[in-house]
């Protein structure tokens, strides 16, 4: 199988990449000497710049790729420090005064026994920060999943298509509730990205959301899911320029009792 992540793919939409974070550390409130636990960091670029931004005593950067962790080498900073490791993998008891994730815990199934775990890793008057993706209903992801029960790749993939977890937004605010999160503000947000064409929003899925295919597919398949995902999802999308690509993602912030 093949390297899942590719950091310069990834980084081809930066500028709008970059928007959910900003827009998820807005929602954090800044205290004294926190202790804070970035999972699924990538290269380290944001979480160097949230450790800073908060002041933070110690930063610890969680994320399963080697590939994206190579850049964290450019990071480095007093009280920060990173490690490879799964999310489902990486959380102690009361360590963290801010446990953030940003695009990544959508990944990682079973979000009931997974929030209950991040909860137990957050101190008492501790922050949960988490975005993710939520846009299982657009037709870049619908394509993906009817191309991958076609063979060859169904075979090799086992029947099943992208592998991304997320609730229904409204079931994270009892869930929230129920592990002991005084406050909380739990939203869905849209996001607008204009892109030179619709050709483009392929290039925005293979650096995140076809990952999961990627990484279970040979090399040579792979290649060949890609250009049959193509052929059948351009030709679907409206063929303006700037073409209006709509996102939505998950924010979550609560804070612990």
């Amino acid at each position: 199988m093949t390297e899942r992540w590719d950091p310069d793919q990834y980084d081809r939409f930066r500028e709008e990449r970059q928007q959910p974070f900003y827009d998820l550390l807005k929602l954090v409130i800044p205290k004294k000497n926190m202790r804070i636990l970035d999972l699924g960091c990538g290269t380290g670029q944001l979480t160097r710049e949230m450790h800073r931004h908060l002041k933070a005593s110690a930063t610890l950067g969680v994320d399963s790729s080697e590939a994206m962790l190579a850049g964290t080498t450019e990071q480095k900073d007093n009280g920060l420090s990173f490690q490879n490791a799964r999310i489902e993998d990486t959380a102690d008891d009361q360590a963290w005064d801010l446990v953030f994730s940003n695009a990544a815990i959508h990944w990682v199934p079973d979000h009931a026994t997974v929030f209950e775990k991040l909860a137990r890793a957050i101190a008492p008057g501790g922050q949960l920060a988490v975005q993710m993706p939520a846009n299982q209903d657009h037709l870049t992801r619908i394509v993906a999943d009817v191309v991958a029960r076609e063979e060859p790749f169904a075979r090799a993939l086992g029947g099943v298509g992208v592998r991304q977890h997320v609730l229904p937004v409204e079931s994270y605010a009892p869930l929230l509730s129920r592990l002991g999160f005084r406050t909380q503000n739990v939203r869905l947000q849209v996001y607008l990205h204009k892109l030179s064409s619709r050709d483009d929003v392929v290039e925005w899925v293979k650096g995140a959301m076809l990952t999961d295919l990627k990484g279970r597919l040979s090399a040579e398949l792979y290649q060949e899911f890609l250009k049959r995902y193509a052929d059948r999802l351009i030709p679907r999308l409206e063929d303006t320029r700037p073409f209006l690509y709509t996102f939505k993602r998950v924010f979550l912030w609560a804070e612990r009792g």
